[in-house]
């Protein structure tokens, strides 16, 4: 029984607060003077010159074991 009212209590808490930020969530924030002034092309090409060089380490690894395998005979 008493956990019964705290659950009702807790659902009109949660609706209430729910419909009084309704209103703040309908519309983002504007961050467009943030992020005009920033240019992403150099960050991409960074993030992905070096996505491209851990992907050549990990290719010569793997390449390299399978060579000392094929060596060994397994």
């Amino acid at each position: 029984m008493f956990k019964n009212r705290i659950n009702a209590a807790r659902s009109m808490i949660a609706s209430g607060a729910l419909t009084v930020a309704g209103g703040a969530m309908a519309a983002g924030p504007d961050l467009t003077p943030l992020t005009s002034a920033v240019d992403f092309g150099t960050v991409t090409v960074a993030v992905l010159s070096i996505a491209g060089m851990l992907a050549v380490v990990y290719v010569a690894v793997k390449g390299a074991s399978i060579g000392l395998g094929m060596l060994r005979g397994r």
